[in-house]
C-alpha cells in the first residue's frame, strides 16, 4: 500500500521490475488471524516514534480496544470480523482466504473453564459472520478454532487459555478432557443444529452435566 511505502519506506526491500512480476499473484492464500476489534485514530508516525520502531509505532494510529484488553476480556464483535473478510474481497480482487487463528480466551479456573459458555457464544457469533461474508461472497475457504486444547500462551503463560480441551498442568500425564465448547464444536462440525446458536445452548449444558 502507498501508506506503507510512505510511513517505512526506507527499511521496505527493493524489488527490480522483473522481480515485481515474479512474486505478482504468487501467494497461495491469506491468512487472518483475528481476536479482537479496536476503534482508531490517526496519530503523527513522527510522534508514535518517540518510543522504539515496532508494530505498534509502524501503524500510526492511538487505538481503543472494544472490552478489556488487558484483562483479556475480549468483546464479541463479529461484525469486524465480517467487515475484514469484505475489505478484502473489495480491496485484494477477493483472493482466497483461510482463519487461521480465532478464539476466545478464559481465566484458568477449572468450573469456568469446563463449562466455557461464553467461548460458545463467541465461537458461535464469529462463525455466523464468517457464514454471512461467504454468503456474500467473500472467497473464505476455512475456519482454524485457537486452541484445540490449553496451552502456554505467549502473552499470558497459563493464567489464561483458549483451548477447546482442558489440559492439567498438575498431573504428570497431563490429563486432557473436552470443555463444554469441544462438545459443541464438534456437533458443529457433525451438522448437529440442535445445539447451535443460543437457544441450543442450555440443552448442551445439561447434556454435558450429565456426562462429568
Amino acid at each position: 500500500p502507498d501508506e506503507m511505502k510512505r510511513t517505512v519506506g526506507s527499511r521496505l526491500p527493493v524489488f527490480s521490475e522483473e522481480e515485481s512480476e515474479q512474486v505478482k499473484g504468487s501467494s497461495d492464500f491469506l491468512g487472518i488471524i483475528h481476536y479482537l476489534a479496536a476503534s482508531v485514530t490517526n496519530a503523527e508516525y513522527k510522534t508514535c516514534l518517540s518510543r522504539n520502531p515496532d508494530f505498534y509505532s509502524d501503524m500510526g494510529v492511538s487505538m481503543t480496544f472494544l472490552g478489556n484488553f488487558s484483562a483479556f476480556e475480549y468483546a464479541v464483535a463479529p461484525w469486524a470480523m465480517e467487515g475484514v473478510l469484505e475489505y478484502i474481497k473489495q480491496s485484494y480482487g477477493n483472493p482466497p482466504v483461510y482463519i487461521l487463528e480465532n478464539g476466545k480466551p478464559l481465566k484458568q479456573d477449572l468450573q469456568l473453564q469446563q463449562n466455557d459458555t461464553p467461548r460458545v457464544e463467541f465461537l458461535d457469533a464469529y462463525i455466523g459472520a464468517v457464514l454471512k461474508a461467504v454468503r456474500n461472497g467473500s472467497d473464505t475457504r476455512g475456519y482454524f478454532v485457537w486452541s484445540f486444547m490449553d496451552l502456554y500462551e505467549l502473552l499470558s503463560g497459563y493464567e489464561y487459555s483458549f483451548g477447546l480441551y482442558s489440559v492439567n498442568f498438575s498431573d504428570p500425564q497431563r490429563k486432557r478432557s473436552p470443555k463444554l465448547s469441544a462438545h459443541w464444536y464438534s456437533a458443529f462440525l457433525k451438522g448437529n443444529t440442535t445445539f447451535l446458536a443460543s437457544q441450543g445452548i442450555p440443552q448442551l449444558q445439561s447434556n454435558f452435566s450429565s456426562s462429568i
